[in-house]
């Protein structure tokens, strides 16, 4: 009977250890807007792909590659993409997120639309193809923009030196920054008969729907004197906070379920997100327990992170949900 336990146990490890090596990888590529952040001094900007796995189940694990400052051309050429490739398998699938950066003058980022875009986006896509993976092209995220002539801005990493001074808008829509780059994801994908998914239109929505003022919120918007780490405040119309990081993720989460339908089920949606790494919009059961309204139920994540079970205040009725086996400590 012992020797029959202890094959049980081995082949049940393995087939945990085929199960796990069987679970789709999805990468992330692109710029500062998805990227992962350093929140070791307290900072709230975030990137919509270091905040993405709070809406997959274990079924599907999110990888997140974006980095700040980072175009078609540079990320390729600083060899980040290989380290992608090199790891690829039949199975996995890859957002593919450029633009912001491609535009700008810098010579070691700037591609032209038309020729050295649209070559770099392609190639992404069929290096994943030849992997046995599956490609998903992403127009960029739109800037919150409500001025009919844009800010001259040659950098949006600068942005993050930017003091908050207010603003006099000149549109009560959303004024496109992004022109003819927004449009080459969707001629590739086009091209390659791959999914595609108009970032763009999705977060156009979102800034519209939030309004002038609102739409402050999702963004970089930071008072004078209300952090250390940005004295003057900051201003930053590009870049998102937690709150926006998060709105923006989920609606990409679940344009992922419907270009993908093989993903869509590993799709969730939860109140709120608890992660001690910075990756959902609190970090303990007790920060996010605060803001639970009372008699109304709230369903929480339990992402990453250990934790004791915190005692729930009367009159709050809460669901823990927790992610990839984690339970509460003694």
């Amino acid at each position: 009977m012992k020797r029959i336990s202890l094959y049980g146990l081995l082949f049940l490890s393995l087939l945990l250890l085929s199960a796990g090596e069987n679970i789709p990888t999805l990468y992330i590529i692109g710029d500062s807007t998805a990227a992962e952040k350093d929140i070791s001094k307290g900072s709230t900007e975030r990137g919509w792909g270091m905040v993405l796995q709070g809406f997959f189940d274990e079924g599907v694990k999110v990888e997140n590659h974006a980095i700040n400052g980072r175009s078609s051309r540079s990320f390729y050429a600083e060899g980040r993409w290989k380290v992608i490739a090199d790891k690829l398998k039949p199975g996995d699938y890859v957002i593919i997120q450029f633009g912001h950066n491609d535009e700008k003058p810098k010579p070691d980022r700037h591609t032209d639309v038309g020729t050295t875009f649209d070559a770099h986006l392609e190639q992404y896509c069929l290096e994943t193809l030849a992997k046995g993976a599956t490609p998903i092209l992403m127009s960029p995220v739109v800037r919150r923009n409500f001025y009919l002539k844009p800010p001259k801005q040659e950098d949006d990493e600068l942005l993050r030196n930017s003091v908050f001074c207010g603003e006099c808008v000149n549109s009560d829509t959303i004024v496109d920054t992004h022109g003819p780059y927004a449009l080459v994801a969707k001629r590739i994908a086009t091209k390659l008969n791959v999914p595609y998914i108009d970032a763009g239109a999705i977060t156009r929505n979102i800034e519209q729907s939030y309004g002038v003022e609102g739409s402050r919120r999702l963004h970089m918007w930071i008072d004078p004197n209300k952090y250390d780490w940005a004295p003057k405040g900051r201003q930053d119309n590009t870049h998102y906070n937690i709150f926006g990081a998060h709105i923006v993720a989920g609606a990409l989460a679940d344009a992922i379920g419907q270009a993908i339908p093989a993903l869509e089920p590993h799709i969730h949606h939860y109140d709120f997100i608890v992660s001690d790494e910075g990756r959902g919009n609190y970090f303990t059961p007790s920060d996010a327990l605060k803001d639970v309204p009372k008699g109304k139920k709230t369903t929480i994540l339990i992402l990453q992170g250990h934790f004791k079970k915190p005692v729930v205040p009367h009159g709050k009725k809460v669901e823990w949900k927790f992610f990839n086996g984690l339970k509460w400590t003694e």
